[in-house]
């Protein structure tokens, strides 16, 4: 059979296809060789840092609560969280913490376990109740039967804070207040924690401390061990506006 001749527009099309499939190889080849040039990250080497660990906030005070955290101002950097088991119960545990610039509220101390008021907690502390006031307040001044065991708050030491008895548990009390840290219930900051100045009357208790615990509830106080009481005086300094957060954990989560 004879060859039809190849007319000059189809050869120039085969032509056309021919170059645009072989420049669509050299794009596909170069597509690849980009791929291939991109630089990788080594195993092991150190990781991109994502954008949650760069915009991550300081951290606040765990189990405290928007409410709760609003009552602790933006001067104080330094807080005693006491946390109850519940409304009624006496035991409950403390953390001092230290607010950092950077990194927000870390600890300062181990979870020291504390008692609390005989009959737990209350929003509306009246004498005699043995419930301990819930709320945020001021630390602002120290004393005890003992001397200064090195606190840069005011110490006021005297033999007034003798204390003798037993508690609701027939334990003995004696030694209870060798050192204590006022708690600024229903008193006046800035004076001794024995003054019995009472702003809100009488009736609505006072005399409320952070003492050495004997064992058993308290009369309203807070109480914790001989040792975490030293580590506290010592750690707390008035320039860091020191307070104390206390209650039930279902008030402070609020």
């Amino acid at each position: 059979m004879t060859p039809i001749p190849e007319h000059p527009r189809t050869r120039r099309a085969a032509l056309l296809v021919g170059a645009s499939a072989l420049l669509g190889a050299c794009s596909a080849g170069d597509a690849d060789d980009d791929r291939a040039a991109a630089p990788t990250t080594r195993a092991g080497g150190p990781p991109r840092p994502s954008p949650s660990a760069t915009e991550r906030r300081p951290a606040e005070i765990p189990g405290l609560g928007p409410a709760t955290r609003r009552t602790v101002g933006a001067g104080t950097r330094q807080v005693l969280v006491v946390t109850g088991d519940a409304e009624n119960s006496n035991h409950a545990r403390a953390v001092l913490y230290r607010r950092d610039p950077a990194r927000g509220w870390r600890p300062e101390s181990p979870v020291w376990p504390a008692r609390n008021g005989h009959r737990g907690w209350t929003g509306h502390h009246v004498q005699g109740d043995l419930r301990t006031p819930i709320g945020t307040f001021t630390l602002t001044d120290a004393g005890g039967r003992l001397p200064d065991p090195g606190t840069e708050l005011p110490y006021h030491r005297d033999p007034i804070y003798r204390v003798g008895g037993l508690n609701f548990e027939d334990e003995p009390k004696a030694g209870a207040f060798d050192h204590v840290v006022a708690i600024d219930y229903n008193r006046v900051p800035g004076r001794t924690p024995s003054d019995w100045t009472r702003p809100l009357g009488a009736s609505r208790g006072g005399g409320i401390w952070v003492h050495i615990g004997h064992g058993g509830g308290t009369e309203g106080c807070v109480a914790l061990s001989r040792p975490a009481m030293k580590t506290l005086l010592r750690a707390l300094r008035p320039a860091d506006a020191p307070l104390i957060v206390m209650g039930p954990a279902g008030y402070l989560a609020r």
